[in-house]
């Protein structure tokens, strides 16, 4: 991937985003019981299971008894300051989980959950909240049974009317995205102090209980007189490892470790969240970025720019040992980028429109001379994956596709599209005639040099940036589009203009970063359903609305084994492809990363993420040998 991936991610992995509702609800009776106390659970119900975790098909790699992660050092010493650099720009709120405002990154930080996910798993997530959870036979009620030692930071207990609370504004006051996600929930009711009871509807998404699990833990008490809609500086109350402590609005936050954390001793925190203080400085500009962090203002990165991978490590620090760099495989579906078409607009409508755009992108010449070949190219919104469509379609996939032949060109039932491979000229004639047959065939004109779509519009657009870290690669895909008589600029704007421009979809392109989990669910819903193409703020930033794409992410998302879901996926992704909806970008097989010798790292680094925030630690002796004198 790229420099600047697109901050503003939909993750399981990464909490997201939340949200608030009026004060009013608070003495709603449909979620809360005021007077209940602790109780005892009742016996099991025919057909009722209980357990110690949660996964999309119920398998977990953890015994109930086990003590502690096997990638983490349980024993790893407290101390110490992470400093890091994220990659948004600025920040105005610690309110991360409504719509306003561009949001402190770390707030997950300060917030527990019900569950927290495994980094050596694909979709497992382990009781941090809740201590056990029953599920109904018919897997529409869950039962969650909180630790009665759970605290807020200010010693009020944690019960099962905050967790109640919070499903509720998150689900009416939240983040599109999240809103979005709990739509099927039907009910979250406290019980007794210690039970929560959630309730989904009938036909409700597979990963539905796996993203209930996950939301934030708010504080009822707290924010009974505060609009929790509201951008704010104030920081909140949480429950989490971390609370917020000193800032300075747009160019740093520092999260301080909460020394009496009530889960400190759980076998699912045990050797994690290490670092005293782990503190995040904004920059407006990589470069300067990369400068601060050779000096020593922050003291890990990962690196996502190959050119300063390959040239960039020659300052003193590094050649003395004193800064290390190293790689690692990357397990996971990679980060999903490219340049997206807003399909809104009248000039994208015509998919040989935006096909045509597409072969004006040298990717060959860019690999060689911009990036030292140093990525992969894209082509599948599952790359990298047994997800990803190849060949012609399985029995399954046609199955699935079947019954929208009349809505799908015929070539989703033969060999998917695939990115273009150019001579690596950086002008290749070849790509630039088909660019120009397709533009015909779409009924494109071209008169004193400038192509018309066929109502006599000029083709002109502009790819909307809030940095410049993609204009050496998009100044040649321009200079191509030149030659067909398209006229293309960028458009680079401040951080809080390009997020309000996104979430009004006023662009014509945007680069895009989407995630996808192992066993996507929700996320499909998000990137590609007409339910949220025309939803301001939500992640369909394309504007896919289309009826057989809407028909496979339904049955993706009701597919009830691994194997069903990778037939729904690999006829969803032919379909995609087929309707050129970007100009797909790279990804990096490995992770890059650089860092000043000042850590201890466990001997077994997780199989899914790199470790450094959680299982990384301070290591006193180091930093004194190298006289470290930065953060």
């Amino acid at each position: 991937m790229a420099d600047h991936p697109f901050d503003y991610p939909l993750s399981r992995r990464l909490l997201i985003r939340a949200g608030a509702f009026g004060a009013a609800a608070l003495a709603s009776p449909a979620w809360a019981k005021a007077g209940a106390k602790a109780q005892t659970p009742a016996p099991l119900a025919p057909g009722e299971i209980e357990s110690h975790g949660l996964s999309t098909f119920g398998n977990l790699a953890e015994p109930e008894d086990f003590k502690h992660f096997p990638y983490v050092n349980p024993n790893a010493p407290k101390g110490g300051t992470l400093a890091l650099s994220p990659a948004s720009p600025t920040f105005d709120t610690f309110n991360a989980y409504v719509l306003r405002g561009n949001p402190a990154t770390g707030m997950s930080l300060v917030f527990d959950t019900l569950m927290n996910q495994s980094l050596d798993e694909r979709d497992a997530y382990y009781c941090l909240v809740a201590k056990k959870v029953r599920i109904s036979a018919d897997k529409l009620t869950y039962t969650f049974l909180l630790r009665k030692e759970a605290r807020f930071h200010d010693g009020s207990p944690l019960t099962a009317h905050d967790a109640a609370f919070s499903l509720n504004i998150l689900k009416t006051k939240g983040h599109p995205v999240i809103s979005q996600m709990l739509r099927d929930l039907e009910s979250a009711t406290a019980e007794a102090d210690d039970i929560l009871v959630v309730k989904f509807a009938p036909g409700r998404t597979r990963d539905l209980p796996l993203n209930v699990a996950n939301q934030p833990i708010f504080s009822r008490a707290y924010y009974k007189d505060r609009d929790f809609e509201a951008t704010t500086l104030e920081p909140p109350l949480g429950s989490g490892p971390y609370k917020v402590g000193q800032f300075e609005q747009g160019r740093y936050v520092a999260f301080q470790r909460v020394p009496d954390y009530w889960a400190k001793d759980l076998p699912i925190t045990r050797g994690q969240g290490n670092f005293d203080v782990v503190r995040f400085e904004y920059f407006g500009d990589s470069q300067v970025a990369f400068e601060a962090f050779k000096a020593g203002a922050f003291t890990e990165r990962e690196e996502n720019i190959a050119r300063v991978w390959a040239t960039g490590y020659d300052f003193p620090a590094f050649k003395d040992g004193r800064v290390k760099r190293a790689t690692m495989p990357n397990n996971n579906i990679p980060n999903i980028q490219g340049w997206m078409f807003n399909t809104r607009k009248k000039i994208f409508k015509d998919p040989r429109v935006r096909e045509a755009i597409g072969y004006a992108f040298d990717y060959e010449w860019t690999s060689r001379n911009l990036m030292y070949d140093a990525y992969k190219r894209i082509s599948s919104y599952f790359e990298n994956s047994e997800l990803a469509a190849r060949g012609l379609p399985s029995d399954g996939e046609k199955a699935l596709l079947e019954p929208y032949r009349d809505q799908l060109p015929a070539e989703v039932f033969g060999e998917p599209f695939m990115s273009p491979v150019s001579d690596g000229s950086g002008q290749d004639r070849a790509l630039l005639k088909k660019a120009n047959d397709l533009f015909i065939a779409a009924g494109c004109t071209r008169k004193d040099g400038v192509l018309r779509l066929p109502d006599g519009t000029p083709l002109e657009f502009e790819f909307l940036d809030n940095s410049n870290v993609f204009e050496r690669h998009t100044q040649p895909f321009i200079k191509n589009l030149k030659l067909l008589g398209v006229t293309a600029r960028i458009r680079v704007v401040d951080a809080a203009q390009y997020k309000k421009r996104l979430e009004d979809f006023d662009f014509d392109i945007v680069h895009d970063v989407m995630l996808m989990a192992w066993n996507p669910g929700e996320e499909l819903r998000a990137y590609f359903s007409s339910k949220t193409a025309n939803v301001n703020g939500s992640r369909n930033l394309a504007g896919i609305s289309h009826p057989a794409i809407d028909a496979l992410v339904d049955k993706a998302q009701q597919a009830d084994s691994r194997e069903a879901l990778v037939d729904c996926c690999r006829a969803l992704d032919r379909a995609l492809r087929s309707q050129r909806y970007w100009v797909p970008h790279w990804y990096n097989p490995v992770h890059r990363y650089a860092y000043w010798d000042l850590f201890g790292q466990p001997e077994q680094p997780p199989k899914f993420d790199t470790g450094v925030l959680w299982t990384w630690w301070w290591d006193e002796g180091k930093a004194r040998k190298i006289n470290f004198t930065g953060r």
